[in-house]
């Protein structure tokens, strides 16, 4: 038959012959670029970030805490940094000693705009948080100074830090910390431009104090003759010089320093404009190096030589922020970041080789207001990082992250593992009950340093969930993940530490953060239930101090929902929105917050009123929560 067919239209037989050589040649060029996309770091989920709403409407990972461990206050610095400083950005984390340490950089307004200085705060369990302590202090750069290429001359001008890599854990167990101090002769200069004046280092010593200053790295035109602290070779501590030398005998090491170094500085591997380098080891043993904007590459050799070029991960959405990957505990990878053109959500995806990262999750959907103005803050949860690989392994085996907040307080996400959002059962939590330690294993909480959130022993001798509130322009939350329910059962046990002030709101929230139910304990006293434009009363008023056992029936396919309160039930309610299945119960002591958007301008040039003021202080506690079908 094909042989009559070329005798027949023989034309057709030519054009056959061409389409199918274009055919494997597709084929061919189809398999390989696949072969190479998974060959790189890649996401093949189908979950995307919703910028329309802070928590980007995704399905959150059960069990992370969040909490602030700075909050920056202007009038009132003793409550803070002792300085005033308003933008606070790039924290680092390392894990030492049975120590987390959380470095930070600090200007006193906006970003780069000096004088500027670094700061660390510390803490034994995670939880509890020290003061900020000075590490690498405001530097006076020489009168006289200048930059090629830029007509500034420097006088009564102090430098800003600026550093990528904050932490080295040396073989010896020795403990050192890194900054960078900038030159940024007007507001639009950058800081790490190869231009600055070079890299510090100090030791960390076992009893928490800090060894001395030394520059571990000059930049070009920049030495002993010229600089405040003397070069870490004159060291007479043997053992900290050999730290020294062992952290830049490393290349995966300097290939954080390739921002601020000389650009043609033979330390750093890879010569390129790329950002906020992170990076993980695959099983295989190679490399996998991660930049801003989700460049990727992968080095053969341990980071001495990488790909000329690398490409964005595919299907990967992230900015200009920078983006956290590393191995977990169980064994599998993740990576922690902003996943739109904004910088929140913050979110996670999790992947089983290194590479092909399947998921994405929520770990922090909020947005603190930002409360004082300044030079490149930008909204959200951002510039994320982990601990890296040396740096430590905290033994409750999670993630931990640490993060800025809006360029202006600096907070920690603890991210249990195995990553998942899934819950493994209904809420059937007395906290009194419960083993010390362990009581919100399966909640997530939200807990800024003016809003706590924690378990707290009564003056009856039990403990509850409580959550404080002074913040003016913050909230405090506590949430429980359940299964999804079509019917649901929720039994709690809630008391008000007050009625003249503070509001707690009670919601029960879809898989996406879409509450169907609002039942709220208002600053006036009163009990109500929102009901579409306008809210309906349970109660009139309720009791300081006073236990009441609530308990909501719903049901999501008749959108009707009942509250019973202390055994008396009231009539039926309608859902104000729509839902599903109802798969969070949320307490939290503040209301549905909108700002910013993504329509919000980039830039905020002012102040908020009564920006380091502190409203009267609130508080409610949950004795137990538990929920069924």
């Amino acid at each position: 038959m094909q042989t009559l067919n070329k005798i027949l239209n023989p034309a057709a037989c030519v054009l056959t012959d061409s389409l199918q050589k274009i055919m494997v040649f597709c084929l061919v060029l189809c398999c390989f670029t696949n072969a190479q996309s998974q060959d790189t770091v890649h996401y093949s989920g189908t979950t995307v970030a919703n910028v329309d709403y802070h928590n980007g409407q995704l399905s959150q990972v059960v069990g992370v805490h969040s909490m602030e461990i700075f909050r920056a206050n202007r009038e009132h610095p003793e409550l803070a940094d002792g300085f005033g400083f308003t933008y606070n950005h790039a924290p680092m984390l390392c894990y030492w000693n049975n120590t987390f340490y959380v470095e930070y950089l600090s200007d006193k307004v906006g970003e780069s705009v000096p004088p500027g200085q670094t700061l660390v705060i510390t803490s034994k369990d995670g939880e509890n948080w020290s003061k900020p302590t000075v590490v690498f202090p405001q530097y006076k750069i020489p009168d006289g100074t200048t930059k090629e290429g830029h007509p500034g001359v420097a006088k009564d001008l102090y430098s800003v830090m600026h550093q990528r890599m904050g932490w080295y854990t040396a073989k010896s167990k020795r403990l050192l910390v890194l900054g960078f101090y900038g030159i940024c002769l007007d507001g639009h200069d950058d800081p790490n431009d190869g231009l600055g004046i070079g890299r510090v280092v100090r030791e960390v010593y076992p009893d928490g104090k800090y060894g001395p200053i030394y520059f571990i790295h000059y930049n070009p035109k920049w030495n002993e003759s010229n600089t405040s602290y003397p070069f870490y070779k004159t060291s007479k501590d043997k053992g900290f010089v050999e730290a020294c030398d062992e952290l830049m005998a490393n290349p995966l090491m300097m290939m954080q320093w390739a921002e601020e170094t000389d650009r043609k500085d033979p330390l750093i591997p890879l010569h390129k404009d790329y950002k906020a380098f992170n990076f993980y080891h695959l099983p295989d043993g190679r490399v996998v190096g991660l930049w801003k904007y989700a460049l990727t590459s992968i080095s053969t050799d341990n980071g001495k030589a990488w790909p000329a070029n690398s490409p964005r991960a595919p299907h990967f959405v992230t900015a200009n922020a920078k983006i956290w990957g590393q191995r977990t505990s169980d064994g599998k990878y993740a990576t922690v970041y902003n996943p739109s053109e904004f910088r929140w959500p913050l979110a996670i995806s999790v992947s089983n080789d290194g590479l092909d990262y399947k998921n994405l999750l929520l770990v922090n959907g909020e947005i603190s207001s930002l409360r004082y103005g300044g030079a490149y803050k930008s909204y959200g949860p951002q510039y994320t990082r982990g601990i890296e690989e040396g740096n430590g392994i905290p033994p409750d085996g999670k993630l931990w992250v640490t993060y800025s907040m809006n360029k202006e307080d600096i907070w920690v996400s603890s991210i249990p593992v195995p990553v998942t959002d899934i819950a493994d059962g209904h809420a059937n939590e007395d906290f009194n009950a419960l083993p010390a330690g362990k009581e919100l294993e399966k909640w997530n909480t939200f807990s800024p340093l003016w809003a706590h959130v924690g378990i707290e022993k009564l003056n009856d001798g039990t403990k509850a969930l409580a959550l404080h509130d002074h913040d003016l322009f913050d909230y405090a939350k506590a949430e429980r993940v359940v299964p999804a329910s079509k019917r649901l059962t929720a039994d709690f046990v809630v008391s008000a530490g007050q009625t003249n002030n503070g509001m707690l709101d009670i919601e029960f929230q879809d898989e996406k953060g879409q509450a169907a139910i609002r039942l709220t304990l208002d600053s006036t006293g009163a009990f109500i239930a929102k009901a579409g434009y306008r809210n309906k009363n349970l109660m009139k008023k309720y009791e300081a101090n006073k236990d009441y056992h609530i308990v909501v029936k719903l049901n999501t396919d008749t959108r009707f929902y009942t509250v019973s309160i202390d055994g008396k039930e009231g009539s039926a309610n309608l859902f104000f929105a729509p839902v599903v299945a109802v798969k969070r119960v949320v307490f939290r002591t503040g209301g549905v917050r909108r700002f910013p958007d993504a329509d919000t301008p980039t830039d905020q040039n002012y102040d908020l009123p009564r920006a380091s003021d502190s409203d009267k202080p609130a508080v409610f506690y949950i004795k137990s929560c538990k929920t069924s079908n």
